[in-house]
């Protein structure tokens, strides 16, 4: 198991880099934390940057307590942070990528995305985007399905890799009711509205079931919520009632679920959660 930890030495990336060193620990993995210095500069103040950020690195390899003791190297890579981080990533082989929520940039963003977005959308391991302090391992775990290979595989890379561990696991799903509104236009009573919405929920969860099990979650271990709601709502809705520590989220297609425009159901959690959130990609043609 090898882990990449990225930093730009803000307080986010201090969060990720302790994340990045209990992981390590746990799962016995070797640990790389990489920082991108820019190359659009004059060669000796690239080489400058270079050698303080390296100096830099080695002192937190020694200072952030999560990490002493582990194996862990690290690497400082001349670039774009997205180029740099996925290239250093692509070398060594990495099975998951480790970073920090990035500072918004308002326009700038909704054309292409932060820093951590881009390698969500590009990356061919899972990602890593730590929000909050670390002060353990993972003790609840919440999975959003949607009934789409992506999302189990998510559930499943997350199991393999060794996240979900001994935490409390729950799954999430949102459906909508769709004739609800028309029998309401229709002027049909409640009670019968909601006997409605009762059949249509439990006809998901039974469709739900056989999905998780045709594609080996697990569920026996997973307490089920079924919500009447968007993907988006259900998530966030199950997320203020469970408080759950870590998200996973699978993407979709061959750029991921993020896109250029605002609107996606990842883009749209990755910029709403302040807990951790797993994102596992598509495998790749």
């Amino acid at each position: 198991m090898k882990i990449l930890a990225a930093t730009d030495f803000s307080t986010r990336s201090q969060r990720a880099l302790r994340r990045a060193g209990v992981l390590a620990r746990d799962l016995s993995a070797e640990l790389t934390l990489v920082h991108v210095v820019d190359d659009d500069q004059p060669s000796d103040l690239l080489e400058l940057e270079r050698r303080e950020a390296q100096r830099y690195l080695e002192e937190q390899m020694v200072s952030i307590a999560e990490l002493q003791g582990l194996r862990c190297s690290s690497e400082v890579v001349a670039g774009d942070p997205f180029d740099g981080i996925l290239k250093a990533a692509e070398e060594r082989s990495i099975d998951l990528i480790v970073m920090g929520s990035h500072r918004k940039q308002l326009l700038r963003d909704i054309f292409v995305g932060t820093t951590i977005e881009r390698v969500i959308r590009t990356a061919a391991c899972p990602v890593l985007m730590v929000n909050a302090e670390v002060e353990h391992s993972y003790k609840k775990v919440l999975a959003a399905v949607d009934m789409s290979q992506p999302s189990a595989r998510a559930i499943r890379t997350a199991r393999e890799i060794g996240l979900t561990g001994d935490a409390s696991l729950s799954l999430v799903h949102g459906f909508d009711a769709f004739a609800k509104g028309k029998m309401s236009n229709a002027g049909l009573g409640k009670d019968e509205i909601a006997r409605y919405v009762a059949t249509e929920r439990l006809q998901v969860g039974t469709e739900l079931v056989a999905f998780l099990e045709a594609n080996d979650v697990g569920i026996d271990n997973w307490s089920l919520r079924i919500k009447e709601a968007g993907p988006v709502e259900a998530i966030m809705e199950e997320i203020s009632q469970v408080a759950p520590d870590l998200l996973i989220i699978g993407t979709h297609g061959r750029t991921g679920l993020i896109k250029v425009l605002l609107g996606s159901v990842t883009e749209s959690i990755l910029r709403s959660v302040d807990i951790d959130v797993f994102a596992v990609p598509p495998v790749r043609e």
